[in-house]
């Protein structure tokens, strides 16, 4: 990319906008603070300069009345010999200089009224004569005798003239190292975002696996990162779920559909009226099992999705435990086995009490067809406690169990272990109840039970998705 339009793009990032209004203010409030010590550092100088100026001039002015110009002249001379850094000037009332340091009055100062004046003075150095800056006052004693009383002020000005300059020297690298810091700034935040923009071309032109990189730095455009890596995962999980949901579809649904037509052929063939009323019966019967798969396909996708979180509420987990349980209890006892129910007096929480009901009959029904060993009659716990802080809804069973290195995949849609295919079933009994564990925030966990299988529903307090 040309470097022209790089910096045109650095220029136009919301960081070096930022950069550049903080700068101003910056610049402005430091400004401001300066200005206004410069200010009132050069008028406390002044004013103590003058204070001395006018207390020199008070003094002199007491002596002269006390003992006229010799007076005066003495004091003059008195302070001109200490060297306090005063400026002298006694003249005659046509300007004629009669004691002091100072060679002659300002120009014009003869036309002037007496108050504070500044002038210009040549100071003798060892580089030659240099024209200092002075300010004094400026009076006229009694007899018309001229008398300026002054200080040097040249260091003063030039005290203040560095102060002006190192303001402006200030500012001005303020400028250029914020300029530059948020050229900086833009630019780091230009390439991380440029990173981003990669990616999600990339996820566009079909490269799905593609993630943001990560600085390490923890930052909201790390957290961001991390949020966009996780919404992609979960993406890809979904895209991998539907591929695999239309290639379960197609083969696990093509038998029951081909059994239909086979059905319908054998009865169209036949003309037996009692025939006919068996293969329409076979009919209905394969299309409810049709429409339960499908049922169930879209209430996945639905929870999936998060539109059934409509229905939250509070509800008692224990009580639906207890529940689920007396209507499942005769059904195993049916079938001579027994049905343990374990549960707190009350465990509220907040959910759909009808999809927590559906997943615990899904785990019900998987534990009365899987859950037994060589046709011995089911063994089964239905429970809830509180783990970790959640609200753990789970169901235990003695038979053979899943093998720890299938109890993620058997959570998918239409999966099957081999020693279950026997057994009439959809194979998306664990899928919903997973989806149901998603949509309230929680988990599914299957844990060996030593033996059996146990399967917890892990969800929290709140409900929170």
């Amino acid at each position: 990319m040309p470097r022209a339009r790089w910096t045109f793009r650095l220029l136009k990032t919301s960081t070096f906008r930022l950069a550049a209004v903080y700068l101003v203010v910056f610049a402005i409030s430091v400004g401001a603070v300066l200005g206004y010590v410069y200010w009132q550092t050069l008028k406390l100088l002044d004013e103590q300069a003058d204070e001395t100026i006018a207390a020199e001039v008070q003094g002199i002015a007491e002596q002269y009345a006390l003992n006229g110009t010799p007076g005066v002249l003495a004091v003059i001379k008195n302070r001109t010999r200490l060297d306090t850094g005063g400026l002298y000037l006694l003249a005659t009332p046509v300007g004629k200089r009669l004691g002091g340091n100072l060679k002659s009055l300002p120009a014009n100062v003869l036309n002037n009224e007496p108050g504070w004046i500044e002038f210009a003075y040549v100071v003798e150095t060892p580089r030659g004569l240099t024209e200092h800056k002075a300010r004094g006052f400026y009076t006229r004693l009694e007899g018309g005798y001229h008398l300026l009383v002054g200080r040097d002020i040249q260091e003063l000005r030039q005290f203040g003239k560095i102060i002006r300059n190192t303001l402006i020297w200030a500012l001005g690298l303020t400028a250029i190292l914020g300029i530059g810091g948020g050229l900086l700034l833009s630019r780091n935040f230009l390439r991380r975002i440029d990173a981003i923009t990669a990616t999600v071309r990339a996820i566009r032109s079909g490269r799905m696996s593609d993630r943001v990189p990560l600085e390490g730095s923890g930052d909201e455009l790390d957290r961001l990162a991390a949020a966009l890596n996780d919404m992609l995962d979960e993406i890809e999980r979904l895209m991998r779920g539907m591929k695999e949901v239309s290639s379960n579809i197609a083969h696990d649904l093509r038998t029951p559909l081909n059994r239909l037509r086979a059905q319908a052929e054998d009865a169209l063939r036949s003309d037996d009226p009692a025939e006919h009323r068996r293969a329409l019966e076979a009919t209905i019967e394969h299309a409810d099992n049709l429409l339960k798969t499908f049922n169930a396909l879209l209430f996945i996708a639905r929870a999936e999705a998060g539109q059934a979180a409509a229905g939250f509420s509070e509800l008692d987990a224990a009580e639906v435990v207890r529940e689920i349980g007396e209507l499942y209890q005769p059904i195993v006892e049916d079938e001579g086995g027994s049905l343990k129910m374990t549960a707190p007096e009350t465990l509220r929480m907040r959910g759909d009490r009808q999809l927590i009901a559906q997943a615990l009959v899904n785990l019900l029904d998987n534990a009365l067809k899987y859950g037994r060993r060589d046709d011995e009659p089911p063994q089964i716990t239905i429970g809830a406690e509180v783990c970790d802080g959640h609200i753990c809804l789970f169901v235990a069973d003695r038979g053979p169990g899943i093998p720890e290195s299938e109890t993620e995949h058997v959570k998918d849609r239409f999966v099957r272990l081999d020693e279950s295919r026997s057994a009439p079933g959809s194979g998306l009994g664990l899928s919903l109840v997973t989806s149901i564990a998603r949509l309230h925030g929680g988990e599914l966990i299957l844990r060996d039970n030593k033996p059996g299988l146990r399967a917890i529903l892990k969800l929290p307090r709140d409900g929170k998705t």
